[in-house]
């Protein structure tokens, strides 16, 4: 969206908090977010999540009390160059954080939930209730 405006001193900090605020700066922060893909067949879920050059150590995936699937992604580089004739130390770093949580159907069976990394990819089958253990999860109240 292209906004015509004066740029005069007077409005210089105004404009640039708008343009720091603007409606597409948002989706610009979730750039960082990793891609996740999610599908479904007759058995289970299949959750995809793009995690290129991430070992599986720094994953972590967890099925809450509440129903949830709370996936956890760290990545931690560091590389270090020391050349001890000049007394010259170069330490670069760099650190980056993911969390999301997902609300998992009711026709998933948490105990059953799986996760693997390999090629770039975390994959996380979720399978879904057979027809018997669908029908043991329900159950009658009685009227009393």
């Amino acid at each position: 969206m292209l906004l015509a405006r004066r740029n005069n001193d007077a409005n210089l900090m105004s404009n640039f908090f708008d343009d720091f605020f603007d409606t597409n700066w948002m989706p610009k922060m979730n750039s960082t977010a990793p891609a996740v893909n999610v599908k479904e067949d007759v058995e289970k879920y299949t959750m995809e999540i793009a995690v290129p050059g991430l070992k599986k150590e720094y994953c972590r995936v967890n099925v809450t009390n509440q129903g949830c699937l709370e996936v956890k992604l760290e990545n931690k580089m560091e590389h270090k160059d020391e050349d001890k004739k000049e007394h010259y130390l170069r330490r670069e770093f760099y650190y980056t954080n993911f969390e999301q949580s997902y609300a998992l159907p009711d026709n998933v069976d948490p105990e059953k939930i799986s996760a693997k990394v390999n090629d770039g990819v975390l994959r996380i089958e979720m399978p879904k209730y057979s027809k018997k253990e669908e029908d043991k999860q329900r159950r009658l109240i009685e009227i009393a």
